[in-house]
């Protein structure tokens, strides 16, 4: 819940500017995530956001393009790593992973592909993924499968 949480605050904040703690709340709220401006605070340490001054003057929080980009790297080679095999049968995918890698590989799926994946669930080497639509779990098999092979 935690990453999803990050993942629509770096998405609130690329799209809207956002400039105190109570706005993200407010807007994480609405958005269906019951959070305090304690948690906000905190996600934001993790986050490492900035503030910067927006195009009005302003100051907005910013993500450090830099950290983004660690992150879904990492992310990318957990993947990569770990995973060996994908096949969809209909709206369902199945990934094989490494031995006790399978929350690890599942945590990296549902962070990068947030809009084919409605949910995951990991045993101890194999996940179990609803996806979408059984389009959406034909793309997720196939950009899997490029990044395992």
């Amino acid at each position: 819940m935690k990453s999803r949480r990050h993942n629509k605050i770096l998405e609130i904040i690329s799209e809207k500017d956002i400039e105190t703690q109570e706005e993200l709340a407010e807007e994480l709220k609405r958005a269906g995530y019951d959070v305090t401006q304690a948690t906000v605070s905190r996600d934001i340490k993790i986050l490492k956001l900035i503030k910067m001054q927006g195009a009005s003057g302003n100051y907005k929080y910013a993500a450090s393009s830099k950290e983004s980009k660690d992150i879904n790297d990492k992310l990318s080679s957990i993947l990569a790593n770990a995973a060996i095999s994908v096949e969809n049968v209909d709206n369902f995918v199945v990934v094989k992973t490494l031995t006790g890698s399978a929350m690890a590989v599942a945590e990296a799926i549902d962070n990068l592909f947030d809009t084919e994946v409605a949910g995951t669930i990991a045993g101890d080497n194999t996940i179990f993924i609803l996806a979408r639509s059984l389009d959406k779990a034909e793309e997720l098999v196939d950009k899997v499968r490029r990044m395992i092979l």
